[in-house]
């Protein structure tokens, strides 16, 4: 039998039942009850065979059950961001993408995208919502991360795309460069966004295409919203098309999602697991490095978690 095929045939184990209602689309937070294995514990193609069998089963409204199967970072003893506090050993997240033993071809199908509400997301976004949606800690430990590695603020000639933005970026107080480009769903929120020096609204998962020259941005970013795209590899070779070459792409999430909005590979898999579907998008996209993550959450257990998945594009040759 095929890697591949391989692949898709583990079944997981017995899902827990959690009760929720699904007529607001809230914003959720797994259970961290859940306590399950990790993605660390074993390679890529026993990892996605068994996490593309777990699906999300909603009843209607009032009392809609949700059934799923996903890891908690607050059992993963993620490290604190502060050098100084990091544990011996990295995290399920950090090891999620050492030494992947990849499939030849993309593993995952069309089903692994499809979502609960499959609504029009222009519709779901049209009413500005001046949130938050990681708690301080998370956002402050994403900050911090971004003052490292984010080109030097007012630095000429450097371009940013901020993917999937809202009303706030979350990069350093007073950061500035030439161009900042803010792409997201609503214009009230992006309006708001005083670090963008322009800014698009499109819906990705409608027209995956980058309006945008080859070779034009150093960085790209992406907070808490990688888990909505519905066409990543469109995405993802869009981004390695723009980006200049060395130009780094900084995919950053949490636990916390638009249940309902959210593909369902992501609502039925962990924080580990995800670090690994992510870094397929930047493997199968092709034209990246070897994609790393980071964990950066500030207090494992006890505040939002904050992972970072991140890959530059190959020089050309």
């Amino acid at each position: 039998m095929s890697k591949t095929a391989n692949f898709l045939s583990l079944r997981s184990n017995p899902l827990p039942q959690i009760f929720s209602s699904t007529g607001n689309s809230p914003f959720l937070r797994a259970s961290s009850a859940l306590n399950l294995p990790t993605a660390a514990s074993k390679p890529f193609h026993r990892l996605i065979r068994a996490s593309s069998r777990r699906r999300l089963v909603l009843g209607g409204f009032g009392g809609a059950s949700l059934w799923m199967n996903n890891n908690m970072s607050g059992n993963f003893g993620g490290k604190s961001f502060i050098a100084s506090a990091r544990q011996t050993n990295p995290s399920p997240v950090e090891q999620a993408l050492n030494k992947v033993d990849w499939p030849e071809t993309f593993p995952f199908k069309e089903e692994d995208f499809q979502r609960f509400d499959e609504s029009s997301d222009s519709t779901f976004y049209e009413a500005p919502r001046f949130v938050t949606h990681i708690d301080d800690p998370a956002i402050a430990a994403l900050t911090r991360y971004y003052s490292k590695v984010l080109p030097q603020s007012d630095t000429p000639g450097v371009s940013i795309l901020d993917m999937c933005s809202s009303w706030v970026s979350h990069y350093p107080p007073g950061y500035r460069q030439e161009r900042i480009v803010g792409m997201g769903m609503n214009e009230e929120e992006l309006k708001r966004n005083p670090v963008l020096t322009e800014y698009i609204v499109q819906d990705l998962n409608v027209n995956p295409k980058l309006p945008f020259e080859d070779n034009s941005f150093q960085v790209i970013t992406n907070v808490v919203s990688v888990d909505y795209l519905t066409k990543p590899l469109k995405v993802f070779k869009e981004m390695n098309r723009i980006l200049k070459p060395g130009g780094l792409a900084l995919m950053s999430f949490s636990n916390r999602c638009f249940f309902t909005k959210a593909i369902s590979i992501w609502t039925s898999t962990g924080d580990a697991d995800h670090a690994l579907i992510v870094g397929s998008y930047f493997h199968y996209a092709g034209g990246f490095e070897a994609p790393q993550a980071v964990d950066i959450s500030p207090n494992p257990g006890r505040s939002d978690p904050m992972y970072v998945v991140y890959s530059r594009k190959l020089p050309m040759a």
